[in-house]
């Protein structure tokens, strides 16, 4: 076995350095730092030792130690879990919510990275027993190859994003033609008057339609624009929320937003690069609908 020792240990460390390649801090302040950022990168080394270890068990046919690792590999489905539980504890305090699909899209994210990791350890592992350095340079290339497919589409893809009027008939609050809510307040009228945004979200095409008519989506659009430009509202001020509405004709999404700073050209730049939830992916245009 001292013939797989420099194999393992290559592997694992490469290993190591996809999951920090992976890891990434954003605007979100998620994973956290420092600690975090010490979780996700110690649950990474633990992958990467795993997919190590199992070219030398399979090699050797040590099928027992193949199962054990195999058995090992699904708990990190309880990181999924920790994540989920984590971020929805989280969302409760917030002014405005991630919501349950954007949650759900992360945690899925932190468990897929601890597979690739893995598999990146046992690519690594397997060519560096034939040449050291060859197995390091096409782990590290595959990992920046993973890295960049793994960004997914934006909202800018499928969607035009325009300004939206803010205006009053009576107490119902308009964005455009299309209805956001009623205001009964003069004062909170007169506040949303100065401060309020309005945006229209524009399909680009039929699968579109249904992508940004998802609540999940919606929501991820909303919170996006109040965690980078911040909102006006605390809590107990149902008037100020940010809500989002559809055209139920043409199939546009009004958002009606608080932001501390009143800049469209701010507000368009997040909303273009919102990303686009699994969770609220639908192609009706590859369905059989029996069209001729």
């Amino acid at each position: 076995m001292d013939q797989y020792l420099m194999p393992v240990i290559v592997g694992t460390l490469v290993g190591l350095v996809a999951r920090v390649i992976l890891l990434r801090t954003d605007f979100r302040q998620y994973p956290t730092y420092p600690t975090g950022r010490i979780i996700h990168i110690s649950a990474g080394f633990i992958a990467a030792f795993i997919g190590a270890v199992a070219v030398p068990s399979v090699l050797e046919s040590d099928w027992t130690a193949v199962t054990f690792l195999g058995l090992a590999a699904t708990q990190f489905r309880e990181i999924r879990k920790m994540e989920r539980e984590t971020l929805e504890k989280v969302d409760r305090k917030e002014l405005v919510e991630r919501g349950e699909s954007f949650i759900e899209g992360m945690a899925q994210a932190f468990e897929g990275r601890n597979y690739i990791v893995m598999f990146i350890a046992l690519i690594a592992t397997l060519l560096c027993i034939y040449n050291v350095w060859l197995g390091i340079i096409i782990a590290i290339a595959g990992t920046f190859f993973i890295k960049t497919k793994m960004k997914g589409k934006l909202l800018t893809d499928i969607a035009d994003v325009s300004q939206g009027d803010i205006r009053f008939e009576g107490p119902n609050l308009f964005v455009s033609d299309i209805h956001i809510k009623n205001v009964g307040l003069s004062d909170s009228k007169k506040i949303i008057t100065e401060k309020a945004v309005g945006a229209i979200v524009i399909p680009k095409n039929e699968n579109s339609v249904l992508i940004i008519s998802n609540l999940g989506q919606r929501q991820a659009m909303l919170h996006h624009v109040a965690n980078v430009l911040g909102v006006y509202l605390d809590s107990g001020e149902p008037d100020f929320v940010p809500l989002s509405k559809r055209d139920m004709e043409d199939g546009r999404v009004a958002l009606f937003i608080m932001p501390r700073e009143k800049d469209f050209h701010q507000i368009k730049t997040v909303l273009e690069n919102v990303p686009v939830l699994d969770s609220a992916i639908r192609l009706p245009s590859e369905a059989d609908k029996g069209k001729k």
